[in-house]
């Protein structure tokens, strides 16, 4: 796990002893010129403004921001992405800020990875950070609850270790770059959704999808619901995360829970897996991600 940074805290003493020689002049008036030196008239760096029109993208994240079971089985569809997707029939993020295919194709980069947990999010900052995009968007948090139980999804502070590290080196490396982070979906939901279905139930139980959520997907025993709600507690930890995190940052935008909050339907499920988004689930995103990258700040 990355190591996390401590802040330094000076000595009780130390501090009002600083604070009684920096309030005021010798006849304590306050110095309201603290930022520059006397008389320089200096003014204040203004704080770097959120752009609604980013130039272009490059898109970290896991096995739906590569369109993963979209238009075929057990494949990526990058074409359908909803951040980076070139397909007419849909509107991506990448599309709607860009314009056509050939500025999509020239000047936005899907660096995701099916399969990819937190874990895997630095490196794909790394890459993502050679491109020098304006924008960067981050969609994680899926796989790192989807263990093959509980006791195996990633804890909330290595979550929150690699995270802080993403952001770090898009920070370290493009301090004008805007990020935008989606929130982790509710898996309670998608599970609410297909469980009714013989079918759902089968193709999550032969493929081994989401073990901890989608396991045993008709018990309704009290350790089977007690099971789920551990895992929707964990994504909504991981999401408390990203909020956290980035409000940190002035040039990180948290979708503020837009996409755990979505009602999906099957329309907005693969027919493959009847979990990851299909291709109206993808252009659903999309939709969520532009409304939250071009709000006025």
């Amino acid at each position: 796990m990355p190591p996390r940074r401590r802040a330094l805290a000076l000595p009780v003493a130390a501090v009002v002893l600083l604070a009684g020689c920096t309030s005021g002049g010798e006849d304590g008036s306050e110095d309201t010129d603290r930022g520059a030196p006397a008389g320089s008239g200096a003014e204040p760096t203004p704080a770097p403004q959120w752009n609604t029109s980013p130039e272009s993208l490059a898109a970290i994240g896991d096995s739906i921001t590569r369109a993963f079971d979209a238009c075929s089985l057990l494949s990526d569809c990058p074409e359908v992405s909803w951040a980076t997707g070139t397909d007419s029939g849909m509107a991506s993020l990448a599309q709607q800020l860009l314009g056509d295919e050939a500025s999509v194709a020239e000047r936005s980069w899907n660096l995701a990875e099916s399969g990819a947990q937190a874990a895997d999010l630095p490196a794909q900052a790394r890459e993502a950070v050679a491109h020098e995009p304006a924008l960067v968007t981050v969609m994680i948090g899926g796989n790192d609850a989807c263990a093959p139980d509980v006791e195996s999804m990633t804890p909330v502070a290595d979550f929150r270790a690699y995270f802080t590290e993403t952001v770090d080196i898009i920070r370290g490396q493009l301090p004008q770059s805007q990020v935008y982070v989606s929130s982790v979906p509710d898996l309670m939901q998608l599970w609410s959704e297909g469980s009714d279905s013989m079918l759902a139930r089968s193709v999550w139980q032969m493929a081994n999808i989401c073990p901890s959520m989608l396991g045993d997907a008709g018990d309704d025993s009290a350790a089977a619901e007690e099971r789920r709600e551990a895992v929707r507690t964990r994504v909504q930890e991981y999401n408390e995360v990203l909020a956290e995190v980035c409000d940190a940052d002035v040039l990180c935008r948290y979708d503020g829970g837009a996409v755990f909050d979505f009602d999906f339907t099957s329309h907005h499920l693969s027919d493959w897996d009847w979990f990851h988004p299909s291709r109206e689930g993808q252009s659903t995103l999309a939709a969520l991600a532009y409304e939250q990258v071009t709000m006025q700040g």
